[in-house]
């Protein structure tokens, strides 16, 4: 019974040794490899690599899509004179098949804040940029044009990323979600154009292009 005081007390004295100080380095580690990586990321220093005469261009493997990205396009744009991949870009669909009215609603914003200043609010094309007579051309007009009614959800989202003709490239100011919303909204008006309601405010379900839809955009 005498062993149990000096017991508990030699235990209590290794407890505050223990826990007292601050620890700030870590001490031996059982399993260092899993304790210390030794992966490269992509764009950290790797000077290490190109002076071991290592050849190492800190890009990322072709093809490789950012976590942020859940929306991938792979058609990359055309050189010059060359329109094979605007040709292609027809067979991609929308990934969005669905908004609710809060998107919507964004996705109408979208449009009026990037696009309406050339393609026009009513998507006509007679924006404030062409009647202040900076275009030679007037913009296409998304309404009332049956070559543009008919253009595929990917033929669109291919100019809006890349640019097309006047019209510059938006890949740096709308994100992938964001230039297929806008293009979900413009289908949509088209689709209330046909039936003679353009209010954009009701539903929010995508219209659904047939085949003879895309097969008439692409003869």
């Amino acid at each position: 019974m005498k062993r149990l005081p000096i017991m508990f007390a030699l235990f209590a004295s290794l407890l505050v040794a223990g826990c007292g100080g601050i620890q700030r380095e870590p001490r031996d580690a059982y399993m260092p490899d899993m304790a210390y990586s030794r992966a490269y990321e992509t764009y950290a220093d790797h000077s290490d690599l190109r002076d071991s005469g290592i050849s190492y261009n800190s890009m990322p493997v072709p093809g490789t899509v950012s976590r942020s990205q859940d929306m991938i396009f792979h058609i990359p744009k055309d050189v010059l004179g060359d329109t094979a991949n605007y040709i292609a870009s027809r067979a991609v669909q929308n990934p969005l098949t669905f908004l609710t009215g809060m998107e919507l609603q964004e996705a109408e914003r979208l449009y009026l804040v990037q696009c309406a200043i050339c393609h026009g609010t009513d998507l006509k094309g007679g924006g404030p940029l062409f009647a202040s007579g900076k275009f030679t051309a007037r913009p296409i007009g998304f309404l009332g044009d049956a070559k543009y009614e008919a253009m595929p959800d990917g033929q669109m989202f291919y100019s809006v990323t890349y640019g097309k003709n006047q019209m510059g490239p938006y890949g740096a100011q709308l994100n992938t979600k964001q230039r297929w919303m806008v293009i979900y909204y413009i289908k949509q008006q088209q689709a209330k154009g046909k039936s003679g309601n353009t209010d954009s405010s009701s539903a929010a379900t995508k219209p659904t292009a047939g085949k003879d839809t895309v097969g008439a955009a692409q003869k």
